[in-house]
């Protein structure tokens, strides 16, 4: 793989071709999600870059039917809600992001505690791939 620097352009490239990637210092093994140029832990600024399985459980969700400016744009508003959760990821840190394939209008339906499964979708309603998706897991 390809050296990158540890700013948003390469996580947000690495969305773009499907990867899930985290940084991990390399004096103390601090794992940050998203990743980070500066270890919070120990300060140290030697990291390398490490893929997620993407695989976690929702810990916390909310509908928005206000949205900001460019989620209007895509058609969202009270009538058409989206949610955004955090999930606790299997490696141990977590990830805020749009989560897909729950019923946003019906939020009492959403289960804290779900398997949830980093998503990457072709097409996200007019939004570029290098934003996170979590969909419910299939068992």
């Amino acid at each position: 793989m390809e050296i990158r620097p540890f700013n948003d352009t390469s996580y947000k490239q690495f969305l773009g071709e499907g990867l899930l990637m985290a940084s991990q210092c390399k004096k103390c093994g601090t794992l940050s999600f998203p990743p980070r140029q500066i270890c919070a832990n120990c300060y140290g600024s030697e990291s390398e870059w490490v893929e997620l399985a993407g695989s976690g459980r929702l810990a916390a969700y909310t509908s928005v039917y206000v949205a900001p400016p460019d989620m209007v744009a895509q058609g969202y508003n009270r009538e058409h809600p989206y949610v955004v959760g955090v999930v606790d990821l299997d490696e141990g840190v977590r990830a805020v992001a749009r989560i897909v394939g729950v019923d946003a209008k019906n939020p009492e339906t959403i289960e804290i505690g779900t398997s949830m499964r980093v998503h990457f979708p072709e097409i996200c309603e007019g939004v570029e791939r290098h934003c996170l998706f979590f969909a419910p897991a299939e068992d």
